[in-house]
């Protein structure tokens, strides 16, 4: 699997970072996780998860019937952790060059003061 990884590849590996989900549960927590930007559609959410399962990032945990219709539940494995921890890491250590050159920008305003404290 390349990276970095496509934001919603990313959201569906740090869904299932926690407990299996099955695929209306994943719509549900990557549109949570992105704050309503990311919404997956069914075809476009098993698409990516028949891709992850090859790449072995993820693999089905159960499988049971509701309502007449087969759930299917999906759990990150091993390597699909180690590639979300990296791929975090590496998303960390852009956020923390970019946080320092805004702070050092030349011009930059005094950091502001909160009102109510010593001038």
């Amino acid at each position: 699997m390349e990276t970095p990884l496509r934001e919603p590849t990313f959201l569906i590996l740090t869904a299932l970072a926690g407990d299996p989900l099955h695929g209306y549960g994943l719509i549900t927590e990557v549109t949570r996780l992105s704050g309503g930007r990311v919404s997956l559609r069914p075809g476009t959410l098993y698409g990516a998860l028949d891709r992850l399962a090859d790449a072995g990032l993820v693999a089905v945990v159960r499988e049971e019937v509701v309502d007449g219709r087969l759930r299917r539940y999906y759990q990150l494995t091993d390597h699909g952790g180690e590639l979300l921890a990296g791929e975090t890491e590496r998303m960390r250590r852009n956020v923390e060059a970019a946080t320092a050159r805004l702070h050092a920008r030349p011009g930059r305003p005094a950091t502001p003061r909160l009102s109510g404290g010593p001038a």
